[in-house]
């Protein structure tokens, strides 16, 4: 979902995740960026029975935030395609497509990518 800049992450996150959780009824942890507040979280549980995780932005020096680094892989996957660094497209239509296509090019790498073998 890609929205105007003038439409705050709070509305366009409650507006998603009411859209992902009638297309997925199994769905019930969602992972988010520290930026949203206990509303939001509230918001998921009363009025659609999901658990969203608010992942920890800092961590002891020792040990690893390992879905901190999920979410921020995600971004950075996002950032690796030139035309998303900055906001060239017109329409939110092109920019969406955009997005689709620089996770199209992450997946088929995947798949792609040799096997190690196993000895």
């Amino acid at each position: 979902m890609v929205t105007a800049a003038d439409v705050g992450d709070h509305a366009a996150a409650q507006v998603l995740l009411t859209q992902v959780t009638a297309a997925h009824h199994l769905l019930a942890l969602v992972w988010a960026d520290g930026g949203y507040t206990d509303s939001l979280v509230e918001y998921c549980l009363t009025a659609l029975a999901l658990v969203l995780a608010i992942t920890a932005t800092t961590c002891a020096a020792s040990a690893c935030c390992p879905s901190g680094w999920i979410v921020e892989r995600f971004f950075a996957h996002l950032m690796r395609s030139r035309r998303l660094a900055r906001d060239f497209e017109r329409s939110i239509a092109s920019a969406e497509a955009m997005v689709y296509w620089s996770m199209t090019m992450l997946m088929t790498r995947r798949v792609a990518r040799p096997r190690p073998s196993r000895a």
